[in-house]
């Protein structure tokens, strides 16, 4: 017969299933949810979350594989529990969507009208309709006390709310999200002016719960902060791989992490469908595969070339920005192909202003020539249309056209990629080759990625069209038909 978890913990102290589910969050979930599989990793992770409750940990990170129980312990069971034991805490609960956020609450709030928690928390009670308390899907209040829960998406309305614990549960959706710097700095951004705002006194306590995405992701941005700066918040950190990486008192190196749910072959299979990049981040939680990024250094050892041929069809692909002397790059990068094989000739990179910009672009297309494709890409909405329908005045005479983004930095760097794998790449040196083949090795986790998609556009662009370039007979100008 089948141990009983809660029956065991119980067995291991004097006390009552009621009393001992009033007194831990693990034996408060196995209370609640009896069909809950716990495994040794869910008691880590409840243990420190007790912590919190108890004012020894303000700030947490819990970083694990999706699928593996985070949500069940740190949204919807531990603020139940939490309530249970303080009636007059007040909560944010936040993810990627509102939608999501709403779910979780109301996931909370079947928890606390249950038989099960009555029984052990009978003074914490939810609003009915004769109750002057507030309860819908994205907020509620404990009756008669100050208890409140407030679930919103990132980047929602949480202005003008205090609280005492801030949950963040999965602030990024998908792989598109993740590698959308754009979107990364508006989760920053979000959460240093709104949600850690949100916290008063010395006593208010964060709990970050996600999967890793990507090495800027918001975990990543805060452990970097606390490494450079004593003085910000430092975090108390659970990072479980899927497969063990180190051995410790829980598991060998290689073994599951949930091996009853998912075993090896399970995680070898997935594995193998998601690539290095996915398992790396998403279920190591080390954005950045063994042995370096997607690009390999390998594949360019031996590649390097003094001139690429005069007759060759040519395109530059150009990544812009508009912040001079910081942040990002504007990079325009020439690959030149002939006979089969990919020459990089050429990166212009500069931190610039946009009337910089515009005279870095002028400058390069006109010692290109007119033979060489001015690809620029696009961003969405109607400044990114002005940007570019300024820039065709500005190169007026030359062939200059916009790509119009479509898919992940990682989708768009594909193609350019396998032939860099294929060993279809050459370099031609230059004192650029350094900082390029670093960049292009470090993507997609490095916090700059503006040489590899100015390489991508100008890849995708023109040099995968199907329609063949036409050279004049040799030994005269090379002309391409675009």
């Amino acid at each position: 017969m089948p141990i009983d978890p809660l029956a065991q913990l119980v067995a291991e102290s004097t006390a009552t299933e009621e009393a001992c589910a009033r007194e831990a969050l693990i034996t408060f979930t196995l209370y609640t949810n009896t069909v809950y599989d716990v495994n040794w990793h869910h008691e880590v992770v409840a243990k420190k979350l007790d912590r919190v409750l108890s004012g020894q940990c303000r700030r947490l990170m819990v970083l694990m594989p999706p699928q593996n129980g985070k949500s069940e312990l740190v949204s919807r069971r531990f603020p139940a529990y939490a309530f249970g034991r303080n009636p007059d805490l007040r909560i944010i609960e936040c993810s990627y969507s509102a939608d999501l956020a709403q779910a979780m609450s109301r996931d909370v709030q079947a928890i606390m009208a249950s038989d099960d928690y009555q029984a052990l928390f009978p003074g914490t009670q939810l609003a009915e309709g004769k109750d002057l308390e507030k309860r819908t899907q994205g907020e509620f209040q404990v009756v008669g006390r100050r208890g409140r829960y407030v679930a919103a998406g990132v980047g929602g309305p949480i202005s003008g709310r205090t609280a005492d614990i801030g949950i963040i549960d999965d602030p990024i959706k998908n792989r598109e999200e993740a590698d959308s710097e754009i979107y990364r700095d508006r989760v920053w951004q979000w959460y240093t002016s709104t949600f850690a705002a949100r916290q008063f006194g010395s006593g208010g306590a964060i709990i970050l719960c996600q999967t890793r995405w990507h090495e800027d992701d918001l975990a990543g941005r805060l452990l970097a902060l606390a490494k450079e700066n004593p003085d910000a918040d430092q975090w108390e950190v659970i990072s479980l791989p899927a497969v063990a990486e180190v051995s410790d008192k829980y598991r060998r190196v290689g073994e599951a992490l949930w091996p009853s749910k998912y075993p090896l072959v399970e995680l070898k299979r997935r594995r193998a469908t998601g690539g290095e990049y996915d398992w790396a981040s998403l279920y190591q939680q080390r954005p950045a595969p063994s042995g370096g990024g997607l690009f390999k250094e390998e594949w360019f050892a031996g590649r390097f070339v003094d001139v690429a041929p005069a007759v060759a069809r040519r395109a530059r692909g150009w990544d812009t920005a508009g912040t001079e002397g910081a942040g990002d790059w504007t990079v325009g990068v020439r690959i030149a192909e002939a006979d089969g094989l990919f020459y990089v000739e050429d990166v212009q990179r500069q931190q610039l202003g946009p009337a910089g910009v515009d005279g870095l672009m002028r400058t390069t297309a006109e010692l290109d020539g007119k033979n060489v494709a001015q690809r620029e890409e696009k961003e969405g909405g109607s400044a990114g249309g002005a940007v570019v329908a300024a820039r065709a005045k500005t190169l007026v005479g030359f062939d200059y056209n916009f790509v119009q983004i479509t898919g992940s930095k990682v989708t768009r760097s594909k193609p350019f990629r396998a032939q860099c794998e294929a060993g279809n790449v050459r370099i031609v040196r230059g004192a650029w080759n350094a900082d390029y083949i670093k960049e292009l090795c470090a993507f997609p986790t490095a916090k700059h990625d503006d040489q590899v998609d100015g390489s991508s556009c100008a890849f995708n662009a023109v040099l995968l069209e199907p329609e063949p370039f036409r050279y004049e007979e040799a030994g005269m100008t090379s002309a391409a038909t675009w």
